[in-house]
C-alpha cells in the first residue's frame, strides 16, 4: 500500500471567511472522491488545527499500489476538485508519498 500525505498553505490574499469556505470546500470536494476512482483505499482531509502549525489543510490518503497513486492524479474526478478549489487557493503545497 502506498501513503499519500500533502499540506497546503492557503493564499495569504484570502480572507478569515474566504479561508474557512475554502477549506470546506477542499474537504469535501476530496473526501467525495472515496468510492470513485479505483485503488482508492481511505482519504481523509484534516483542517483544524493547533496554533503551532504552519499548514491550513492536511490530505491523508492510502492507495493499494503506486499504480493506483498514478491513476488517482490523473483521474477526472480529482483533476476537477484539483483544478476547481485546491489549486487556485493554495500558495505551497508539500508532498510525501510511501509504502506502508
Amino acid at each position: 500500500m502506498v501513503k499519500h500525505i500533502i499540506l497546503w498553505q492557503l493564499k495569504d490574499e484570502l480572507s478569515q471567511d474566504e479561508k474557512l469556505k475554502v477549506k470546506a470546500d477542499i474537504k469535501a470536494g476530496l473526501e467525495g472522491l472515496a468510492g470513485q476512482i479505483p485503488g482508492l483505499i481511505q482519504i481523509h482531509v484534516q483542517t483544524e488545527y493547533l496554533e503551532s502549525s504552519n499548514a491550513d489543510v492536511m490530505l491523508d490518503s492510502l492507495f493499494e499500489d503506486e499504480a493506483s497513486l498514478k491513476g488517482y492524479a490523473v483521474h477526472p474526478a480529482h483533476v476537477a476538485v484539483a483544478d476547481g478549489v485546491v489549486r487556485p487557493n493554495t500558495k505551497l503545497r508539500v508532498c510525501m508519498d510511501y509504502e506502508v
